[in-house]
């Protein structure tokens, strides 16, 4: 018979590779018997932006609500070994450009034994924390405005590409071991560039992306992570990623160089510290494009810090957070398309390409992951712009 009944859907996908994590966002599960389910679910991220001289008249403050992120979950099981899931987002990188429903998970995981788990499909590659946690589940936003983990939002689609990964762990779970083989034709895909994939070559070869990941403390177990775990573990982690694609850099003109980029992150929670959780994250990344985007490579930062109050306030809890991101890029890159009166112009040079953003504010934690206000105030700073201050208060919800 079957049974319907509210669960966690987060906590059913990652049970489906067999890891056990606690996170969760609501959803449904309809069981068909021992380890034969299917759950669903959805979520949505939806945010109100001023920022200093954004209007079209270029002297006054933007006042704009957009709807950054809308997501539907499915995932399902044959067997204790076999599991499956199937998620979807809004495309367009967070903005209405395309902005059509696209697969962004679409894949099978082998639980070879406890220990090993072989995925295939599309699915997130082995990379930072911040791109494994994703925006639903980082302190503040995380990754998404696109600074310093460029590749969770240049990369693939939505930092997820087709490919197969072995996905292991060690010493209960403490010690997390990733390495896979992915199609990798979609590196720069926001950027701007011009990029082309590189099946418009004359080679075509794969990209390569691990990561090992040691928690000191409590562990962590899963594929997908968090960044955040809002005092439910005590967590002191270490984490390192990389990726590499021979020819991975491609330009309008023809220009051909390897792909490759690192990263080390960083994250501390502890509870109980006075009255509360205090959380501190850090993260550093180095992007190589072999000199074809300038402007794509570089090193980058982020450092966030933040502290949740036990006690509640209303329907939730307060969590004050800052954050600081910076990509010191190693030039500008940029690229227009032929128009009728025009031909297509590609500019890669040196100099100074940083972009920062600064931001401080505060979380509201209804539940934690499926219902979160959060309001921040801030300055952003890129090539193409001047030193913008902003105001952005966003609601995260999942169902």
């Amino acid at each position: 018979m079957n049974n319907l009944k509210k669960c966690a859907l987060h906590t059913a996908v990652l049970m489906a590779c067999a890891l056990g994590s606690q996170l969760a966002n609501a959803g449904a599960t309809i069981s068909f018997g021992e380890d034969k389910y299917i759950s669903a679910g959805f979520g949505f991220i939806t945010s109100y932006n001023s920022v200093e001289d954004a209007a079209n008249s270029n002297s006054d403050r933007s006042h704009n609500f957009s709807l950054d992120s809308a997501r539907l979950y499915l995932s399902g099981s044959f067997n204790k070994y076999i599991k499956g899931m199937l998620n979807t987002e809004k495309s367009g990188g967070g903005s209405d450009v395309g902005s059509n429903v696209e697969v962004i998970d679409a894949n099978v995981q082998f639980q070879l034994t406890p220990e090993v788990a072989i995925w295939a499909g599309r699915f997130l590659s082995p990379s930072d924390r911040a791109n494994m946690a994703g925006p639903y589940y980082s302190m503040g936003g995380g990754y998404w405005a696109n600074i310093a983990s460029r590749y969770g939002w240049n990369g693939g689609v939505i930092g997820r590409d087709e490919g197969v990964a072995v996905v292991t762990s060690f010493l209960e779970d403490h010690l997390a071991v990733s390495f896979g083989a992915f199609e990798g034709d979609k590196i720069f895909r926001f950027s701007g560039v011009g990029a082309q994939s590189q099946s418009t070559t004359t080679k075509d070869n794969l990209m390569y992306a691990g990561r090992v990941q040691y928690d000191f403390w409590d562990a962590e177990p899963g594929y997908y992570g968090t960044g955040n775990y809002f005092g439910a573990k005590d967590i002191l982690a270490i984490g390192v990623a990389g990726r590499y694609k021979k020819d991975g850099s491609v330009s309008p003109t023809g220009t051909v160089g390897d792909y490759k980029s690192y990263s080390v992150d960083f994250l501390l929670e502890k509870k109980d510290v006075g009255p509360g959780t205090f959380s501190a994250e850090a993260a550093y990344y180095y992007y190589d494009t072999d000199n074809v985007f300038r402007g794509e490579q570089g090193k980058a930062y982020s450092a966030g810090l933040g502290y949740l109050f036990q006690e509640q306030v209303g329907w939730g809890k307060f969590m004050p957070i800052i954050r600081y991101q910076k990509f010191d890029a190693d030039g500008t890159t940029s690229f227009s398309a032929a128009t009728v009166s025009s031909a297509a112009t590609f500019t890669n040079t040196t100099g100074s390409g940083s972009s920062k953003r600064f931001e401080v504010g505060t979380n509201y934690i209804i539940a934690p992951y499926n219902a979160t206000l959060t309001a921040t105030v801030g300055k952003q700073d890129t090539p193409s712009t001047s030193s913008d201050n902003f105001v952005k208060v966003a609601l995260q919800m999942q169902f």
